[in-house]
């Protein structure tokens, strides 16, 4: 394990200047769709309607019941199985696999939306948001470490060269093999910010009912 986190951070130390790059536009556009929401407080309460939706009676019925439950180990193998499959490979990593570096139009809708759903312009987020930060930049870190294997696989796809081969289908091999290599720091973020939200929500939850 320790071979392959070295592995990774190695690769992203190699492609740093990118990385730093998708880190200022995500936590960028999460500050803007954060402020815009501020004088906009109609649109937030409408995303978080929808969003209690999803978690009460929607798809994500079982996560909620989970938190809502206290069931600690179930909200974190359900959260992060949640944003492992549909946060980061679904809807990052496998459309750029297909068409290179459409994932990153994927990762930018996020943080616009995390901005909206999340601003602290609400008064009832202002205390939680708090506490909760901390799970934004844990996972935040792990759907821009997605967003920067998008990157490398695609820039290693379209310009084979400067991933030391010469031929698109080459490159093509070479990309998914650095996307697997990134992918372990991608698992051990995801997997540290379910820990830390499934107990912080929890822990939100039993307070606000003890009041």
């Amino acid at each position: 394990m320790k071979k392959a986190v070295s592995g990774a951070l190695a690769l992203v130390k190699e492609f740093r200047r990118p990385a730093i790059a998708l880190n200022l536009v995500y936590y960028g556009l999460v500050a803007c769709g954060m402020i815009y929401v501020a004088f906009n407080p109609s649109l937030q309460q409408a995303l978080l309607k929808d969003v209690g939706t999803a978690f009460t009676a929607g798809p994500f019925a079982a996560v909620g019941s989970a938190y809502t439950g206290g069931q600690v180990l179930q909200a974190v193998a359900l959260t992060f199985v949640v944003n492992l499959l549909l946060g980061s490979l679904a809807v990052i990593t496998l459309p750029s696999l297909v068409i290179p570096f459409s994932g990153l139009l994927m990762g930018v809708y996020r943080a616009i939306l995390w901005g909206l759903l999340l601003s602290p312009a609400a008064p009832e987020l202002r205390l939680i948001m708090i506490p909760h930060s901390l799970t934004l930049i844990l996972e935040g870190q792990a759907y821009i470490m997605a967003m920067l294997a998008t990157y490398v696989h695609g820039r290693a796809f379209l310009w084979p060269r400067t991933a030391g081969v010469t031929t698109h289908w080459e490159g093509y091999k070479v990309g998914v093999g650095r996307t697997l290599r990134i992918y372990v720091l991608v698992i051990l973020l995801l997997a540290l910010a379910a820990i830390y939200e499934a107990l912080e929500v929890i822990i939100m939850v039993r307070l606000m009912g003890a009041r």
